[in-house]
C-alpha cells in the first residue's frame, strides 16, 4: 500500500479548503505529456506545499488519472480545479507552462482525479518528510506499510480521528462495479469523476455512432440521477449529444444485448429520424473491460420505463 505526496499550488490549496464541501477534486499538472501511475485506487494523495511552505497540508483518495483538454477538465469540475473560472485556470496553467496566453489553444493537461479530500488546520500541518527533497518538482511515493511513509501516514490518520474524519480511511465494503477497487476509501463517484471514466472507458468513442469529437460527447446516465440511478460505471454510456437528448426523451434505447433501437415514435412525431433508422439493430461499441459495460437491470429499466413504444 502506497501514498503520494505531490507538490502542491498554493493557491489550489487555498482556493478548494474554503470549499471543503466538494466531495470530488482535480489536481491538474500543466504539462498534459505524462499519465499518472504511482497510485491505485483508494490510496491516498498527499498535499506538499511548495518551499518556504515545506508542510503536507491535506490530501485526497485517488479515483483515476486521465491527460484531457483544458476545456473538457473545466466542463467537467468547474471549481473543483482549484479555480474560480477556466479563464483563470489557463492563466495558471499557462505561467507554468511558460508559454503566451492563449484563448484559442485547447491544450491538454494531466488531471489526478481525488475523492474525499481533506485540509488540515495550520497547527497541524505536517512537515515533509526529511528524504523529500526541496528540489522535486512532481511528487514521492512511499510505502505506507514501512518506515517513513507509515509514520507520516501514522500522524494523518491521528489527526483525522481527532477531527472526526475516521470514515475517510476505514473502507470496509469489498470491492464492486461501484467503487472500484477501494483500498483505503469507499469510492463514490462523483459528477466530475463519472463524466471522465465514462469516457476513457468508451475510449473517447460515441457508444453508437463512434463519433470522437470530445465537445459533443456526453456521459449519460442510463437510469438518471433524478430517478433514482448513481454515478455508476453500469449506469453509463458515452453519447453524441444528439443520441443523449433522445436517449434521454425514449426516442432511442439501448436493449440488454446491447443493439441499439430507434422508437418509431421518432418518425411519426418529427416526420425525420432517418439518420437514426439506419444505425437501428446496432450492437453497440463497448468498454473492452466488461466491468465497466453498461448493466443489463439499468437497460431493461431504461427499455421498459423510458423507450416510447
Amino acid at each position: 500500500m502506497k501514498s503520494y505526496v505531490g507538490v502542491t499550488d498554493n493557491d489550489w490549496f487555498n482556493f478548494l479548503r474554503q470549499r471543503r464541501y466538494l466531495d470530488e477534486i482535480n489536481f491538474w499538472q500543466p504539462g498534459g505529456n505524462r499519465l499518472f501511475g504511482a497510485l491505485r485506487v483508494g490510496e491516498p494523495f498527499l498535499f506538499k506545499l511548495h518551499s518556504p511552505y515545506n508542510f503536507i497540508v491535506g490530501g485526497g483518495f485517488f479515483t483515476h488519472a486521465s491527460i484531457l483538454p483544458v476545456s473538457l477538465a473545466w466542463d467537467s469540475f468547474g471549481e473543483k480545479n482549484g479555480v474560480g473560472s477556466l479563464i483563470e485556470m489557463r492563466r495558471r496553467i499557462e505561467h507554468y507552462r511558460r508559454m503566451p496566453t492563449s484563448s484559442q489553444e485547447d491544450y491538454s493537461i494531466g488531471c489526478i482525479i481525488l475523492q474525499s479530500p481533506f485540509y488540515l488546520e495550520r497547527e497541524d500541518w505536517i512537515p515533509a518528510p526529511p528524504n523529500f527533497h526541496l528540489n522535486t518538482v512532481q511528487g514521492k511515493t512511499y510505502d505506507l506499510a514501512t518506515g517513513v511513509g507509515q509514520e507520516l501516514w501514522q500522524r494523518i490518520r491521528a489527526i483525522l480521528l481527532v477531527k472526526g474524519r475516521e470514515n475517510v480511511y476505514a473502507a470496509e465494503s469489498p470491492p464492486s462495479t461501484v467503487y472500484g477497487n477501494p483500498v483505503l476509501v469507499k469510492q463514490r463517484l462523483g459528477q466530475g469523476t463519472f463524466r471522465v471514466l465514462i469516457t476513457d472507458a468508451y475510449q473517447r468513442r460515441c457508444a453508437v455512432t463512434e463519433e470522437k469529437a470530445l465537445p459533443v460527447l456526453d456521459a449519460a446516465h442510463i437510469k438518471p440521477v433524478s430517478s433514482g440511478g448513481m454515478h455508476r460505471m453500469d449506469n453509463g454510456l458515452l453519447l453524441r449529444s444528439d443520441v443523449h437528448t433522445l436517449f434521454d426523451r425514449g426516442y432511442v434505447t439501448v436493449t440488454p444485448d446491447y443493439q441499439f433501437r430507434v422508437s418509431h415514435r421518432l418518425r411519426r412525431d418529427f416526420n425525420n429520424g432517418e439518420n437514426y433508422f439506419k444505425m437501428d439493430g446496432k450492437v453497440i461499441h463497448l468498454p473492452a473491460d466488461h466491468s465497466n459495460r453498461p448493466g443489463k437491470e439499468y437497460l431493461e429499466w431504461h427499455s421498459d420505463t423510458i423507450f416510447l413504444r
